[in-house]
């Protein structure tokens, strides 16, 4: 059998020491293959407006939403109150229209001052309900219009917002937006007790 002969440079320190550094180096491209992922993710891109904008405002989520509900709720009592003083027959309820514009105008007005004074950006119109709602009003006309508004608008949003109002005291962290709810708690409470009278009496009423 023949004998087999080794090479001479299989046990010569410089091949050894090429294939510990071979061994290095494959050491080192395993290692930059697992830390890049980490790398990549502490480089990459800063986060959108919206979040900057939100690590902006002084309100945590709850209580940014709390107020842009608030403001929504404002929003839509202006906009039926302004649609009933073009649209409504009866006297009375254009009496109660013009109230809802001005003490929900104001009440806005509050709404917007803090959302300002907290760096909060408020919706630009009243939510998605708010607008089917308003849309099925203005199809309607005469003693039906007056009675639907006086029922929505006045009994239905008002027991909405006065709920809200209660949450908004009893949840909300910020000392200043509860001191806004209760501020505007007593004139809504006060706005849905004129909002049952007003629609007791345009049921009452004939068409």
């Amino acid at each position: 059998m023949p004998v087999k002969h080794s090479h001479p440079l299989e046990h010569s320190p410089t091949l050894r020491s090429w294939q510990s550094w071979g061994l290095a180096l494959a050491v080192m491209a395993a290692l930059t293959l697992a830390v890049a992922p980490a790398v990549w993710a502490q480089t990459s891109p800063t986060p959108a407006p919206a979040a900057k904008a939100e690590d902006a405002s002084k309100l945590d989520r709850s209580d940014r939403k709390m107020l842009e509900d608030l403001a929504q709720a404002n929003m839509a009592e202006v906009d039926a109150g302004k649609m009933a003083l073009e649209k409504a027959q009866s006297a009375e309820v254009k009496k109660f229209a013009q109230q809802m514009v001005d003490d929900h105008g104001s009440s806005l007005a509050d709404v917007q001052a803090l959302a300002r004074a907290k760096n909060v950006t408020l919706p630009d119109g009243p939510g998605a309900m708010a607008k089917t709602k308003a849309m099925a009003l203005k199809a309607l006309s005469g003693n039906m219009f007056d009675k639907e508004y006086a029922k929505r608008a006045g009994v239905g949003d008002h027991e909405s917002t006065v709920k809200l109002l209660q949450k908004v005291q009893k949840d909300a962290k910020d000392s200043d937006l509860k001191a806004l709810a209760g501020k505007m708690l007593p004139a809504v409470e006060h706005h849905l007790d004129m909002a049952k009278q007003l629609a007791a009496s345009t049921t009452s009423a004939k068409s």
